[in-house]
């Protein structure tokens, strides 16, 4: 074999063992999903139990509590163990793709030290239930994002699909866990009045589109799970409670009891979905850890194939096969040429090219399927940006730059993302708007405007 077609060889076993260590980085990132997974459920239990503590005045759930935060603690142990062991070793982090999963990390790593300190102010009462739940759903939001930047830097369409269908199910699941706090708040407080009943109406719909994602992303196993716990009989009486509740006037009393029951059918429900959860990210880890043995068994073919080559007179190719070769994805050309021969009819086995040919082909493949799958990802980055861009220049809360949004997608029959895409377009000219009067705004698009 020409010493040119062993660089060749060289670079081809290379681009597969580069394409093995991505893949073993993807399966340490779905481990590290797993645990992130358990950690978000954790939290979710202490926020909802300390919010029954507070509005009782801790005549509710006290001890329950001091039992939930040490399962939080044991898991947030689990977390911080299992990030340095991956990412804080010499040399792990140096892949630039990580540079937003790593900021997330650092974030809820940074939420996570002040846990301790929001736990004293509500063991003296120093916090209301409102505050502590905020401040539950940014440790929660921050973790949150841990997945979604997993799922953004995931170079597998099978894993990302996964990947995809996970987060958005943890996402609907803590729009779950929300409802259920501020559920509990009003039901505690004897009574809901038109902030909460807003806002729970807010947090079904986000679980209703979170849902629409992962049903899209999900396996037929998971698909069928879900529905199963839509039918449960827990689900049918937490809906009918929720009736109650909508059916409650601004301020019209209701029992405070009620809170118990309340608590205790969105946690059974929440409980269901955390199994269905666990499940998901098992059949990730599995998915995960296959494709690297996949790809390590692919490697051994390629070796295989080309000693075998070296060792046998293995066929050679007609002079130009590369160049006009008009199959392979990437290259571009000309079908073919006068004087030079048509491929068709000959056979690429047991050849050099035969192995780089189909390397390429997988590449093409793969790269096809990850940009249909990360879809999903990319309208979720379009409708983050938006909202920044509301909130920044109308004053708007999260809530209610989405909820703008989201009631101009309805009225002007688009898709969220393409309303958010407008939103952006304009925050984009805006000074050159404003040089030339202030002709239109972010706000236009919100309010059905379009880019001037």
């Amino acid at each position: 074999m020409p010493k040119h077609s062993e660089d060749a060889e060289k670079f081809l076993l290379a681009a597969k063992r580069s394409e093995i260590r991505a893949l073993e980085r993807l399966a340490e990132s779905c481990e590290l999903v797993t645990t992130v997974s358990d950690l978000v459920h954790q939290l979710q239990r202490e926020r909802g139990i300390s919010n029954i503590y507070l509005v009782s005045a801790g005549f509710r759930f006290s001890s329950l509590r001091a039992e939930q935060m040490q399962f939080s603690g044991k898991s947030a142990d689990t977390f911080r163990q299992l990030l340095h062991d991956h990412y804080l070793q010499e040399g792990r982090c140096s892949n630039p793709r990580d540079m937003r999963l790593l900021n997330s990390i650092a974030y809820s790593l940074h939420g996570l030290d002040e846990l301790e300190e929001l736990r004293r102010h509500v063991d003296a009462f120093e916090v209301s239930a409102l505050e502590s739940t905020d401040a539950f759903c940014r440790l929660i939001a921050g973790l949150l994002s841990v997945v979604f930047e997993a799922a953004d830097v995931a170079d597998d369409p099978e894993v990302t699909r996964l990947l995809v269908a996970l987060f958005n199910f943890m996402q609907a699941k803590e729009f779950s866990g929300q409802e259920r706090a501020w559920g509990a708040i009003g039901f505690a407080g004897s009574q809901f009045d038109e902030r909460l009943h807003q806002r729970l109406e807010q947090l079904q719909d986000c679980q209703r589109r979170s849902l629409e994602v992962f049903l899209e992303f999900a396996g037929d196993t998971e698909q069928a799970r879900w529905q199963a716990i839509e039918d449960s009989d827990e689900t049918r009486d937490l809906n009918r409670l929720r009736r109650v509740i909508a059916g409650l006037s601004n301020g019209e009393p209701i029992a405070a009891e009620v809170s118990e029951v309340w608590y205790q059918l969105a946690t059974a429900r929440i409980d269901s979905m955390h199994r269905l959860e666990d499940a998901m990210a098992a059949r990730l880890l599995r998915v995960s850890r296959k494709r690297v043995a996949d790809a390590q068994s692919e490697l051994g073919h390629h070796y295989a194939q080309l000693q075998k080559m070296k060792s046998t007179d293995w066929s050679r190719l007609p002079a130009l096969a590369v160049l006009f070769d008009p199959e392979v994805p990437g290259l571009y050309g000309r079908a073919s040429t006068a004087g030079v021969p048509p491929l068709h009819g000959q056979s690429l086995a047991h050849s050099l090219y035969d192995l780089i040919r189909s390397q390429v082909a997988h590449i093409h493949r793969v790269s096809e399927e990850l940009d249909e799958t990360r879809r999903a990802l990319t309208e979720r980055k379009l409708i983050e940006r938006a909202k920044g861009v509301l909130m920044r220049n109308l004053r708007l809360n999260e809530d209610d730059a989405y909820r703008t949004m989201q009631q101009r997608a309805m009225e002007m029959n688009l898709k969220l993302a393409d309303v958010a895409a407008k939103i952006i377009e304009i925050g984009n000219r805006r000074g050159a708007l404003d040089s030339d009067g202030g002709k239109s705004r972010p706000a236009d698009a919100a309010r059905g405007g379009s880019p001037a």
